[in-house]
Order: C-alpha cells, then structure tokens, then sequence
C-alpha cells in the first residue's frame, strides 16, 4: 500500500484508503518556476504510483498565474494532463483528496492530506546574464497569488528554453532528488542526467534482444517498496542501478525490470529498441 506523510501531522497516511476508490490529486503552482514544474512532477508520479495499484485518480491543477505556459512546460516534461481547478465545481465522491504544495506555501488548502515538494533551484553558469522579471514576479500593484510559496527563488524565464531542451534529463534530474530536500540544478547536473538516460537506453535497446525473463521477485519487491515508501524516487532509481549490474541477473529480466519501472518514471527508457544493429 502506497503511504505518505502528511505534512499537515507529520505521520504517514494512507494515500488510497478505500480500496479501489477514487482519489482526488489537486496540485497548487504559484506561476511557472522550477519549483512549480517539481510539484506538477511530484503529482505526476504520485498519480502514476496510485494507478499501478488499482487506484482511480482525479487529477486537478490550480494556478492562478500564467496557467498555459505551465501546462505546455509540463507536457514537454512528460506530466499528464491536469484539469483546471478554475472548473472545479463539486467533488466527483472521492475517497480522499491529497494536496501536492510547494514547502511554506501560504494559506493552506483545506482538508486531505497535504504532500510539500522542496524547491527545486537552477544555478545559471557564470557570466550568464540575468534578468529580474521572473515568471512569479507579480506586476506593479499586484498581490501575491494565493497557495504561493515564500522564500524560494523564481525561475529566470530565460533559462526555461534551455532547461526543457532535452525535458527527460531534467526529469530524471528532478526525480533523483530526494522530495524533501532542495534539488539545485545546473549544466554539470543536467549533463549527468543525460549521460546516465542514454546509457540506459542504449543498454535497454541491447536487454531487448535476448529471451525476455520475468522480473526478479526480489527486484519487484524492492521497486514497490521505494515508491510506496513516501514515493522514494532515488530510492527506485537505486534499485534500477543496481539490477544494471548485478550478476546472475538475465538481461531479459533487465529489459523486463526497467520496461516495468518506467511505467512509473516515465523516462521513456525504451525509446532506442531497435536502434541496435
């Protein structure tokens, strides 16, 4: 059973109580930031964890600020589609609904289960210009948006085209940070992600060509347990490292683990099948 903790008490609690029912995931984004992009990730696997269990979601975004370009930004990232919360008229008899916030955002939404996301920090490389209109930067005379995060630096527009560049190394750069802590990010970063993406790949595309193996029960038990554990992503991204080199495992049971892990990860890690001579 996938469990969270709750901010709100600090203990962990179910994130599917009632069997099978329905649960509502309602993320919160103050305007279009790298924190922002985290907490609409966060909500992502979330849903995506929930559904591998048998759990049907309802996925809603509220954003009071810049709401297009946050939903194009997150589709390039591969997050699915969220509905508008601005439509939201009534609940649909869900069982629970959790709220997936940015850490100290001001006020609280009501009720349910609260998951806080650390802010996620872009280091622009030396001598790089900057620019002090953000895309959280209210205009003159405007209030700051409601469920706005305080104390976290906003994302420079200029650097969003060359960070969604190539949008699954920095996907896998978001999720190999632990959610509680702050993932600061830069070119290095980035450029390991995307080291680490195409070794995987090429090594998938490689696993494809042999007899295809079940997962390791050990293997699947470990995966399982990482993202029901509070969604521990660099816990699962640990297991996968593991299995890349571990003897005695086939490389058909590989190809099988990491097909089966990116279901939730969604790095598209099949991507190069074929591509092999």
């Amino acid at each position: 059973m996938l469990r969270i903790l709750d901010a709100r008490t600090g203990e962990p609690v179910a994130a599917a109580p009632a069997r099978r029912g329905l649960t509502r995931i309602e993320a919160y984004a103050s305007g279009l930031d790298l924190t922002a992009l985290r907490v609409l990730l966060t909500a992502d696997v979330l849903v995506r964890a929930l559904e591998l269990g048998g759990t049907p979601v309802w996925t809603i975004l509220t954003a009071p600020r810049r709401h297009a370009e946050l939903r194009t930004a997150a589709t390039t990232l591969a997050i699915r589609p969220f509905e508008d919360g601005r439509d939201l008229a009534s609940g649909l008899g869900e069982a629970q609904v959790i709220h997936v916030v940015a850490e100290n955002t001001e006020p609280l939404p009501s009720e349910g289960p609260l998951l806080t996301v650390a802010p996620a920090v872009w280091k622009a490389p030396l001598g790089s210009a900057e620019s002090p209109r953000t895309a959280d930067t209210p205009t003159a005379g405007e209030a700051p948006a409601p469920g706005s995060p305080r104390d976290h630096p906003p994302l420079d527009l200029s650097a969003l085209p060359s960070l969604l560049s190539d949008p699954t190394a920095l996907r896998l750069a978001l999720l190999s940070v632990p959610r509680n802590m702050e993932a600061r990010l830069d070119d290095d970063r980035l450029g390991e992600a995307a080291q680490r993406l195409a070794r995987w790949r090429r090594a998938v595309a490689g696993w494809a060509r042999q007899p295809s193996r079940p997962v390791p029960d050990a293997v699947r038990v470990r995966l399982r347990a990482a993202w029901e554990e509070d969604l521990d992503l660099p816990g699962v991204l640990a297991v996968l490292r593991d299995v890349e080199s571990a003897p005695g495992v086939a490389d058909g049971a590989r190809f099988e683990t990491y097909v089966y892990a990116d279901r939730l990860l969604a790095l598209d890690l099949a991507r190069d099948l074929g591509s092999l001579a």
